[in-house]
């Protein structure tokens, strides 16, 4: 398990390395209202992803032991298409669909959640090379894209990175359906189940994973469309750097999550699921609260003179104001992947959707009177509002003890 995790979690940090120096490139060419667009792009892409999560994400990992491949691949793939749709559809009537961009948040959508598809299918064969190549590729590549854009051609408009997003997602779908190829031609075998209740019970797992998706991708993200309507663009844009930076943490969590995730839904023993659960809660909590003191020592004019520019200035009270919880978000990350692997999914999803209605009241309360600090410290105390519903319903639900919680040297011992 040991290497698993630490190659998902290496992988995650190349990306994050490719995505953070992007941040720096995207703010000196596009500037600070350039980079709120895209962070709007972004945020829009996300939710619809979520969306999309209900036949292409986590249920695919836990049902790929249960039914045959044949079965669930035409499954995503439909959904795919359908879902964006209604997506789009919910975001334009809610009026937060970024104006002139619809047809590329759809377009975009689809690739990337058919990308996303792939990679639970690998990963629920167990082929982590294949898993942590794909999320590589679709991770990696749109900075090595928008360089040629932006320094060869010399486009240097929000246009270049949505080309370089359909670029970037576009080699990522052919490289990851390449490797499915041999599970997509292997002879099929026939299901006890018809495909209408095969559909049933996708539906009504994925339903709450999607739920427990779209609350935390809103809890996230919904503050984009706050600072856009109350400050601007350029608001939104030093929202976005600095909850990118911020967010690089995360990086630890998820990579370790989805081996977590993988390890727990192949598993019935509960003694097993809570051994595992504790030992990554308690090396995530350390690892992301070391990244994040490490972000917090550095200092504004670092931001404002080298990485970005004057326009970014108040960035770093930005990570400052998330960094409590950045950590509470990635420790309930572990969590969460408890509850879903060990098919308790609905504690995930009230504990994501209790995080939406913390956050919505606390952004009514303090983005009035403090604006963008106000936003992101609604944000921080939503992420904490998660985390301690996680861990109250985890303890009762384990019987766990306070000692249960300390560290050990088993703890470092990964297999």
């Amino acid at each position: 398990m040991l290497k698993e995790i630490l190659g998902t979690i290496g992988t995650r940090y190349i990306i994050a390395l490719l995505n953070l120096a992007l941040i720096f490139i995207n703010a000196k060419v596009l500037g600070i209202e350039g980079v709120g667009t895209i962070g709007l792009i972004w945020a829009s892409i996300s939710i619809n992803v979520t969306v999309n999560s209900i036949f292409s994400g986590s249920a695919i990992v836990y049902f790929i032991h249960k039914y045959p491949f044949h079965t669930l691949f035409p499954i995503a793939v439909v959904w795919t298409f359908l879902g964006s749709g209604l997506g789009c559809g919910a975001l334009s009537l809610l009026g937060i669909l970024p104006a002139g961009y619809a047809f590329d948040v759809y377009g975009i959508t689809v690739l990337y959640s058919l990308v996303i598809a792939h990679s639970r299918f690998l990963l629920g064969e167990d082929r982590i090379r294949g898993f942590n190549l794909t999320n590589m590729l679709q991770g990696g590549l749109l900075f090595f894209f928008l360089l040629f854009f932006y320094y060869a051609v010399n486009k240097r408009e929000v246009s270049a990175y949505i080309w370089g997003m359909y670029l970037t997602n576009g080699v990522a779908f052919v490289v990851s359906l390449v490797m499915l190829l041999p599970y997509i031609h292997r002879k099929k075998a026939p299901s006890e189940k018809s495909l209408f209740s095969i559909i049933k019970e996708m539906l009504v797992y994925g339903l709450w994973g999607s739920a427990d998706n779209i609350a935390e991708t809103c809890t996230t993200r919904l503050n984009y469309f706050f600072v856009e309507r109350f400050i601007g663009l350029g608001g939104v844009g030093l929202l976005d750097a600095g909850t990118r930076i911020s967010e690089s943490v995360w990086n630890i969590s998820r990579g370790t999550a989805y081996i977590e995730y993988s390890r727990i839904a192949k598993t019935d023993d509960r003694v097993e699921q809570k051994r595992i659960t504790l030992q990554l809660l308690k090396l995530t909590f350390l690892a992301v609260t070391a990244v994040t003191v490490c972000i917090l020592l550095i200092p504004e004019w670092v931001y404002t003179d080298f990485l970005f520019n004057a326009d970014f200035k108040g960035i770093r009270g930005v990570i400052a104001a998330l960094a409590v919880g950045i950590v509470m978000l990635g420790c309930n990350t572990i969590l969460s992947h408890y509850f879903i692997g060990s098919g308790k999914i609905r504690f995930s999803t009230a504990s994501s959707c209790i995080g939406l209605g913390v956050l919505l009241f606390a952004g009514f309360l303090l983005i009035p009177s403090f604006g963008l600090i106000g936003s992101v410290l609604s944000s921080s105390i939503a992420f904490s509002a998660m985390f301690i519903f996680s861990l109250s319903q985890f303890i009762r639900l384990t019987g766990c003890s306070g000692r249960d919680f300390l560290l050990t040297k088993a703890d470092f011992r990964l297999s």
